[in-house]
């Protein structure tokens, strides 16, 4: 058991992050588990002293000896800087509140990996999934659901929980789409005239009646739409269509926006419909087509020729 002390600071520390941040539950509830755990290591590693003492007291060998513990477990280096980052925030939070120098926690190096690229669909592959995932059911109104779904993650580049959190206010879609992203993140993204007729299409056929408060896609029994049964019809329409385990869900949201760049599309645009916090996020998409980059250089850059 951590001390009571080092239990109320982490509760205070996520509640501010959770308040102030803006943070989505899920990452609210990774970053505890994260503290808690390194917590919990400090306890075993060396009970000597305890509570903000041995926050306190935190060394460069201890915070290398937890990295290692944590290796040793298994846990790879993506998820040990994402722990690491969580340890160094609440750390810092606490430094800040009680007046020490964090200094060997904050300049422990985060450990390095490489970070996946998106893993897109080419175009013609894209139009196949939207087109074999309307056959995967023999209920009209459902196949219709399922082909209106896809066609969001790919027609406004909407992640799964943004299209299944549209109500039935949003029905029928306008020019646009007011989104809540991450973070509590609002945006707007345009409409595609198929996406609007897929939507029609739906609404139309479905059983239930679609409240202005309630979930827009219903599952079968008239509940909220369960994120897994998309992935499901998905992964039949994608073993049909002879297509890799990566064309997922979220793959149709990055082929939205690899196929807006390589046909021209603004970076900074294309942070925008996404969502992006960061330019450095949708910048992972220039790395997709770095032939397509290089024929728009050698045309345009004077010193090109």
């Amino acid at each position: 058991m951590i001390s009571a002390g080092l239990s109320d600071a982490l509760s205070r520390w996520l509640n501010e992050l959770s308040g102030l941040g803006g943070l989505a539950k899920n990452t609210i509830e990774a970053y505890r588990a994260d503290v808690l755990g390194f917590l919990h290591f400090l306890q075993d590693y060396d009970a000597t002293t305890s509570g903000e003492t041995r926050i306190k007291s935190l060394t460069t060998r201890d915070m290398r000896a937890w990295m290692a513990h944590e290796r040793a477990r298994g846990v790879g280096p993506r998820s040990l800087a994402r722990a690491l980052s969580a340890v160094k925030n609440f750390i810092g939070w606490m430094a800040e509140k009680n007046d020490f120098d964090p200094s060997a926690v904050l300049m422990i190096r985060s450990p390095r990996f490489q970070k996946k690229l998106p893993r897109p669909l080419e175009e013609n592959a894209a139009r196949a999934m939207i087109e074999t995932v309307e056959f995967q059911s023999l209920t009209d109104w459902i196949a219709r659901r399922d082909m209106a779904v896809v066609i969001l993650l790919y027609g406004c580049g909407l992640r799964i929980s943004e299209a299944l959190g549209l109500t039935g206010a949003d029905a029928p879609l306008g020019d646009s789409l007011r989104i809540v992203g991450k973070g509590g993140k609002e945006r707007l993204v345009p409409v595609i005239p198929a996406a609007a007729k897929a939507i029609d299409a739906y609404v139309k056929a479905c059983p239930y009646d679609l409240a202005p408060s309630e979930a827009l896609f219903r599952g079968a029994r008239g509940g909220a739409l369960n994120p897994r049964l998309i992935q499901k019809v998905m992964e039949r329409a994608r073993a049909q269509l002879g297509l890799p385990a990566s064309a997922t869900p979220h793959a149709m949201r990055h082929s939205f926006a690899t196929h807006l760049l390589n046909a021209g599309g603004d970076l900074r645009a294309i942070q925008e419909l996404l969502g992006h916090a960061s330019l450095s996020t949708t910048q992972a998409y220039t790395a997709v087509d770095t032939a397509r980059l290089m024929d728009v250089y050698e045309a345009a850059h004077p010193r090109a020729r």
